[in-house]
């Protein structure tokens, strides 16, 4: 279940996004759960407030009050990993869109077509990301990380250092045996010292990936293109 909030000034707006994020989801077999909002600060008050949770927000730009340039960076600190596909019909913002990690922008004058594609590759995104863990059990203790939150997993002397949002866990395995106990296609080696999340990853540039907590990894010379294939293929897969 995908929860989705849309946020437009204006009702009509509002009414037609949520049909075609209905209608689309329901094609590909994917639920969905939606709030609607006519004013950003009473999505954003929801969103401070813990009271509401969500994996995807669509937002127009062009808001009285709270722009939708500005909603971004007050929701990213409450809800790190939400997908935000900004809706309008003002062309001039793509590159701050882009700038703003903004998932995908979608032009209302070609709403029927570019919106439904975005949600729907948005929504595939999160039920990827969704369920999956890693379990690391000792004597005395048992750990659970989410697949969604490891960055990547460092080789480290006889034990494999799992790095994830919450922090650094050591498990005593090879890098190898951990790869194989996470069986997932999300996890590739891009050296022999360390297996990626290609979710993480947000760009490579000159043998580096740069990853969405900011760390840079060297990738192999004997990787790279191997490493470029397999994310080309994952994406390809999934989106």
């Amino acid at each position: 279940m995908v929860k989705i909030a849309i946020c437009d000034d204006e009702e009509k707006s509002v009414a037609l996004h949520e049909r075609i994020v209905k209608e689309c989801l329901q094609s590909v077999g994917i639920g969905c759960e939606i709030t609607t909002y006519t004013q950003s600060r009473n999505l954003l008050y929801d969103i401070t407030d813990d009271a509401f949770f969500y994996d995807l927000i669509l937002l127009d730009i062009e808001m009285p009050g709270i722009s939708g340039m500005e909603m971004p960076q007050k929701i990213k600190g409450y809800l790190p990993n939400v997908r935000i596909i900004f809706v309008t019909s003002h062309t001039e913002y793509a590159i701050d869109a882009f700038e703003l990690s903004i998932f995908r922008y979608v032009p209302k004058n070609n709403l029927e077509i570019k919106l439904p594609a975005a949600v729907i590759d948005a929504a595939k995104l999160v039920e990827l990301e969704a369920g999956q863990e890693y379990t690391i059990q000792t004597a005395n203790r048992m750990e659970k990380i989410p697949y969604k939150d490891i960055f990547y997993i460092q080789r480290d002397g006889k034990n494999a250092s799992i790095v994830s949002s919450a922090g650094t866990s050591k498990v005593r395995k090879s890098l190898q045996q951990v790869f194989e106990e996470l069986d997932a296609p999300e996890f590739i080696f891009i050296d022999r010292g360390y297996i990626v999340n290609i979710i993480q990853i947000m760009k490579i540039n000159d043998g580096i990936a740069i990853l969405k907590n900011g760390e840079q990894l060297p990738i192999s010379r004997s990787h790279l293109q191997e490493v470029k294939r397999q994310i080309n293929q994952f994406w390809g897969a999934h989106i």
